[in-house]
């Protein structure tokens, strides 16, 4: 595989204990596509090499062509039998690895390949803004003990997740602006193994539940966006216990009460005078 890899070697490429390996699917956004799964099933290879999690599940499948090896991932997506058929009629074997950090290894991949392909966006981050965003999350999480599970919803260049990490929380971020992730990945507030490109519309399909949320700062919600808004909004909160959502105006802040009220959870909506533009509005919510 070609591009940075920000001087190491990466992961994806030490659980298949390959030297490179490339991946079929063209995007992290892809891995959900069963259209590379027919592709693979009739690939011309001369060996391969499946990667199983704990409980025997395939997680990935490679096979090594004229062109090197070429990976398969299956950890979003079931894998045919003639993909398994293929795998079987050639030379090869069979490795196993937790499934966590195979996911890992396969969410960094794609972050490396996007941070060496994707122009950053400008920096869109001073420290007034940091430190006003920290104060605000030391509001409303600041009593809440421990560490949890937290995903950074729309995370942008990452000022969220560079939040949580200062409280010792490491979230799974995502977002579908590669440019702002591309900034968020080379300033490091964003991890590679912890980072997806993917519409948040569907988030459901490309990560579990967390305990908590954070959506800091939503984009603008007008009458030809709210409704991607109210499903990008629904996933979050289908997938959280508790989250923290920040919008620019009351009436924005009125329809994410409306939409998690709508779906049995409890919020409260407060005006944050901290900041006369960014997080203006807070949505503080919680599933019964």
């Amino acid at each position: 595989m070609e591009g940075p890899f920000f001087g190491k070697r990466p992961l994806l490429a030490e659980v298949m204990e390959l030297d490179q390996v490339r991946c079929v699917e063209p995007s992290f956004a892809d891995l959900i596509d069963d259209r590379y799964t027919a592709w693979l099933e009739s690939l011309p290879a001369d060996e391969g090499r499946m990667l199983v999690d704990e409980g025997d599940a395939p997680l990935a499948v490679a096979f090594h062509t004229g062109e090197g090896w070429q990976l398969g991932s299956f950890h979003l997506r079931a894998p045919t039998l003639a993909v398994i058929e293929h795998f079987e009629e050639l030379p090869g074997e069979i490795f196993q690895e937790e499934r966590e950090t195979y996911e890992d290894a396969i969410r960094e991949y794609y972050s490396l390949l996007l941070g060496g392909s994707v122009t950053p966006a400008l920096d869109d981050l001073n420290p007034e803004r940091v430190k006003k965003a920290r104060d605000l999350l030391s509001e409303y999480w600041g009593d809440r003990g421990g560490d949890f599970s937290c995903l950074d919803c729309c995370c942008g260049s990452g000022l969220g997740s560079l939040l949580l990490a200062e409280r010792g929380i490491t979230p799974l971020a995502y977002d579908n602006d590669p440019s702002l992730l591309s900034l968020g990945l080379s300033k490091g507030r964003l991890l590679p193994e912890k980072t997806m490109c993917i519409d948040g519309t569907l988030a459901h399909h490309y990560c579990q539940g967390a305990e908590a949320g954070l959506g800091l700062m939503f984009g603008e919600i007008n009458a030809f966006t709210e409704q991607v808004w109210e499903m990008v909004t629904a996933e979050l909160l289908g997938l959280t216990e508790f989250c923290l959502i920040t919008v620019g105006t009351e009436r924005e802040a009125e329809l994410v009460r409306r939409w998690a009220e709508d779906r049995g959870a409890n919020v409260s909506t407060d005006e944050n005078t901290r900041d006369p533009f960014y997080d203006r509005w807070v949505c503080d919510v919680e599933r019964h």
